[in-house]
């Protein structure tokens, strides 16, 4: 049994997508995971896919796969996500990679994308993610 409750809320009145929920509140005794913004490189420190935002949207969300399966979490506990793109990119193409890795969700997180013209610290990096997960707090 949960000790907390993540609803996620599509009022009346607001627009209902399969990508995203309109809000999303949790209450209990839960444990707030902050993954700081994740981009396309690997563990070795290698840019994967320069040029390629399938490739780079799917080392991303890979090494966020990564953060969550530390905490025993995974995609369905994801409440938000923040996605800075490169001005000029399709943003399809992530959403395309973020359901082939994260599958169909019943209750998708809360989504914000940005573009951007450039990240500061790889200019050849086209994407980068952060975002918030909940999960039970067992301590």
């Amino acid at each position: 049994m949960s000790t907390f409750t993540m609803e996620h809320l599509n009022p009346e009145g607001l627009f209902r997508s399969e990508a995203f929920s309109q809000a999303i509140a949790v209450t209990g005794r839960a444990k707030t995971i902050y993954i700081g913004g994740q981009n396309a490189i690997d563990s070795k420190g290698e840019l994967i896919g320069v040029g390629d935002l399938e490739l780079q949207s799917r080392q991303a969300l890979h090494n966020i796969k990564t953060i969550l399966a530390a905490e025993n979490a995974s995609f369905a506990d994801l409440v938000k996500l923040n996605i800075y793109l490169v001005s000029g990119s399709d943003p399809r193409i992530g959403y395309k990679t973020f359901q082939e890795m994260a599958g169909s969700l019943d209750n998708p997180p809360l989504v914000t994308v940005l573009f951007v013209s450039e990240f500061a610290s790889r200019p050849s990096c086209l994407l980068e993610i952060d975002g918030i997960a909940v999960i039970e707090d067992k301590d």
